[in-house]
């Protein structure tokens, strides 16, 4: 299993050419599995089905990619994590890593007394039945790309540029907004990366 590796702020196209290269690394067997945890300059990302922009500024840009999901944002103050993993040779289903990742994100929330909970019909974590953390995967051969966005202390405003999870009544929320204070995505980067992993191992035995 990968141990999680923080990347820094980094430009969301770079960093997905960077998973895109290094899953058919993994397919091929000639690259070990990543987890990188990071955070990007402001982006409006729509997966497969698309998604519903509102107003975005001219100098955010839009960016279509293969995950499941609609539009999200990312933005600075949000820990994003990335997960290049293979599946062959682990037990358990698509579904239960992303499950899997969820859950890794409630239990460390849960270290810092924010409740947090799936939300039935709509992935990702919740809080009072907002949005603190958005979950997307793709899988081509059975090998992981995208992950997870957790927001620590984002300006929220920037959710107002699309429709979050294509559902006009969701709102979003942070763990600053949850509980006063949040750390920096570098400093949440080693715990936040090491719950999701300790969560994808105890659902998906098999690999070491």
């Amino acid at each position: 299993m990968p141990r999680p590796q923080w990347l820094g702020r980094l430009d969301y196209r770079w960093a997905l050419r960077l998973q895109r290269s290094r899953r058919d690394a993994v397919i091929d067997g000639r690259a070990p599995e990543a987890f990188w945890l990071l955070e990007h300059p402001s982006v409006v990302t729509l997966g497969r089905r698309g998604g519903e922009v509102r107003a975005v500024p001219g100098e955010v840009p839009v960016v279509s990619v293969e995950r499941g999901g609609l539009a999200t944002v990312h933005t600075p103050g949000q820990l994003v994590g990335y997960l290049v993993l293979d599946l062959g040779g682990r037990s358990g289903s698509v579904r239960r890593m992303v499950e899997a990742v969820e859950q890794g994100i409630i239990d460390w929330l849960g270290q810092h007394r924010v409740s947090a909970e799936r939300w039935p019909g709509r992935p990702g974590v919740w809080c009072d039945g907002a949005k603190i953390a958005s979950v997307g995967l793709h899988f081509r051969r059975g090998v992981s790309l995208h992950g997870f966005a957790l927001n620590l202390a984002p300006d929220l405003r920037t959710f107002d540029w699309i429709v979050p999870c294509g559902h006009a009544d969701a709102s979003v929320t942070s763990m600053r907004d949850q509980c006063g204070r949040a750390p920096t995505p570098w400093e949440a980067a080693e715990p936040v990366g090491s719950a999701v992993m300790a969560a994808v191992v105890d659902t998906l035995p098999g690999r070491g």
